[in-house]
């Protein structure tokens, strides 16, 4: 007879207790430590100190001490002899008029996300920031659009209409390189800077890895499956240990159009067709690009969607050299890229697919890392090996291999020809070997101090509260609560902690639990782990333990993560508040008697999402993108007017938190 989830919850905790000797006599709301090891026990004092605000309102509010430099704003100019953009001329239609595309190819990009900072001298008051720009709000640049939510056929008709708009966004998306230095008066962009350039969508990028000159990339424009132009939807990202940045291609289903046509053609390669089957490409595009520019007609070029949906290899210090699509790291809606050293010198890289039912992801490189010559390293993520995570009711888990084997799981009747099927088809691998189906499975980093990895799981409102089979995404799900997601129509998101066993990041074989269960805690606040189990209230919340209601901040869909020097972990949030708040930051430890006292840091303007949640290496400063202020508006209807101020259009910008008289951010 098979163990129930509550036995094997029972062993778990058994297991766990054993690490602690006394401390099975312990509540487990009073453990001062899970999975408790060796590197942990150094960071178990709570650094935190800071009084958590409880307000939003049209600005970035911070506690009191603190104050935030506006580093970069969407259109500010990053060379001399180009203008900055002129917010005022939005409303009469000012980015309909010649030129604008080439100067916005010159000027920091719109809606900001995922942020790293590379310093350029040892005092780390100098340095290089790498930004994504994910998207562009149509609605909050041309004053006649009505966005992405516009009415069948709406989009179509504007872009023939205006077909200007296409190049512009074609120019506001992509990545920003800029340099910054603090002084006097705050961090500030470095205008000139020799390394300061623009990413976009007709910037040339190399195709490596396994799926280089495969078929399923190989184009008209590209028959040799090698080269691409551009990178968009970039979502968080990562940098590695040799310096370079890491940018995550997220949400590319959005810029295709035609699959409808290109299904109806008589001569189509069913191959094709189901490769797309995951992504789900539309009929009418998100943006139009398929109106004006050819290569995102699916019906002119039906393989060009798969060379995105990438990590893109970026180095901030070479402007000459082009971006490279590593495909080793595998194929979906990328939000991020931690990066981690394991012990024997091989580099893992954490990724989840951000969508829901989708899945987790490591890839451990071939090679090790060189630290004493780091041009060695600069292709040591073209090879390697891809897993994918299966999660376990008795909180132990497996990577699973993703790896092509024609007497494997993974073969030509699968639907898999080789390795660059499998990188290229990877969510439809991982349903073939059974990994965990996720909610939404957002950015991954590692710990620090502990090495443990941290997955934000933003919401689900698929997520059945009963067992149910459903059809989604071009498959079968089983919808109900399991035990990494224990709770259905899942409102507010939740946070799991990994630990590789041996604390070895190229383990096949890991620990887990769920950290932060997201929510309100003057709710039904959960303090022992053994309740968090499949079918619980959609308004229970659970803070690792943590038992202190009134020491609680609330928080819901959690996005990006970051750490600080201590190890404490910072989250930022896209999406619905449990008290209908704006979105903000909040920060906890992760270990000590204070591990999950959630409180919240900032909160952000009227319709924004908050991004990035990147470090100085001294801790001093603290860099947040403020992505999309003003959502839900319009340019003749404004929702926000940051971070100008009254009377002013909503700018996507980067800012550089700081502590008044100085110091480490939260200490």
């Amino acid at each position: 007879m098979a163990d129930s989830f509550q036995d094997l919850l029972e062993q778990r905790l058994s297991r766990r207790q054993v690490l602690n000797g006394a401390a099975a006599l312990i509540p487990l709301a009073a453990a001062p430590a899970l999975f408790t090891s060796d590197p942990v026990a150094a960071a178990t004092r709570n650094t935190l100190r800071f009084a958590a605000i409880d307000r939003s309102r049209d600005d970035v509010v911070l506690p009191d001490g603190y104050t935030y430099d506006l580093v970069a704003r969407w259109g500010d100019s990053l060379f001399t002899g180009t203008p900055d953009i002129d917010m005022a001329m939005l409303a009469e239609g000012g980015l309909l008029k010649s030129g604008i595309a080439e100067q916005q190819t010159r000027q920091f990009g719109q809606n900001c996300d995922a942020i790293r900072y590379f310093p350029l001298d040892s005092r780390g008051k100098r340095g290089l920031l790498c930004v994504n720009h994910e998207y562009t709000s149509d609605e909050l640049m041309f004053a006649s659009h009505d966005g992405f939510d516009a009415k069948k056929g709406a989009i179509r008709g504007y872009i023939e209409k205006h077909p200007q708009v296409v190049p512009v966004t074609q120019a506001a998306q992509g990545v920003s390189v800029i340099e910054i230095a603090l002084g006097r008066d705050g961090w500030r962009l470095v205008k000139d800077s020799r390394f300061n350039r623009r990413i976009t969508a007709h910037t040339p990028a190399e195709i490596r890895g396994p799926a280089r000159g495969t078929s399923l990339v190989r184009t008209k424009g590209d028959p040799t499956g090698t080269r691409v132009f551009g990178t968009f939807a970039g979502c968080a990202g990562g940098e590695t240990p040799w310096g370079t940045y890491l940018s995550a291609e997220e949400n590319i289903q959005d810029y295709f159009g035609n699959l409808r046509r290109l299904k109806e053609m008589p001569d189509v390669d069913p191959f094709v067709i189901d490769a797309h089957r995951r992504f789900r490409m539309r009929q009418e595009s998100a943006y139009g690009w398929d109106v004006t520019d050819p290569r995102f007609d699916l019906v002119n070029e039906p393989c060009e969607p798969f060379r995105f949906g990438w990590i893109v290899e970026i180095d901030p210090r070479d402007p000459q050299r082009p971006p490279v699509k590593r495909t080793a790291l595998g194929r979906f809606a990328h939000e991020g890229a931690g990066t981690v050293v394991a012990k024997s010198g091989h580099v893992a890289v954490y990724m989840g697919d951000d969508d829901k039912f989708e899945h987790i992801y490591k890839f451990v490189t071939s090679g090790r890392f060189d630290k004493d010559d780091l041009a060695a390293n600069r292709d040591l993520l073209d090879a390697g090996a891809l897993y994918v995570a299966r999660f376990d009711a008795d909180g132990t888990g497996r990577w699973l291999p993703m790896v092509f084997d024609s007497r494997g799981p993974l073969n030509e009747r699968a639907g898999f020809r080789h390795q660059g099927d499998v990188v290229i088809k990877a969510r439809a691998a991982a349903t073939v070997l059974g990994a965990t189906p996720m909610d939404r499975p957002e950015d991954m980093e590692v710990n620090p101090v502990t090495g443990r990895i941290y997955v934000s799981c933003t919401n689900n409102a698929e997520r059945t509260a009963l067992p149910v089979t459903k059809m989604y995404a071009g498959r079968e799900v089983e919808a109900g609560p399991d035990a990494a997601n224990p709770r259905g129509k899942n409102p507010w998101g939740h946070i799991i902690e990994i630990h590789e066993n041996d604390d070895d990041h190229t383990s096949l074989e890991f620990r887990w639990e769920v950290f932060i269960l997201a929510g309100d805690p003057r709710g039904k606040l959960i303090t022992d782990i053994k309740d968090v189990r499949p079918g619980i209230d959609r308004n229970s919340a659970y803070f690792a333990g943590y038992a202190n209601a009134a020491d609680l901040s609330p928080i819901g869909s959690p996005d990006n993560l970051g750490f600080d020097p201590d190890g404490n972990l910072w989250v930022v949030t896209d999406g619905p508040q449990p008290r209908n708040d704006n979105n903000g930051c909040w920060v906890c430890p992760t270990t000590g008697p204070d591990r999950g006292r959630l409180r919240q840091f900032m909160s952000g303007p009227i319709g924004a999402e908050i991004c990035g949640c990147q470090f100085t290496p001294d801790g001093e400063t603290f860099f947040l993108s403020i992505q999309h202020p003003g959502e839900g508006g319009s340019v003749l209807k404004p929702r926000s007017h940051w971070p100008d101020g009254p009377g002013t259009q909503p700018r996507s910008s980067v800012i550089a938190v700081r502590k008044k008289g100085g110091g480490r951010v939260g200490t």
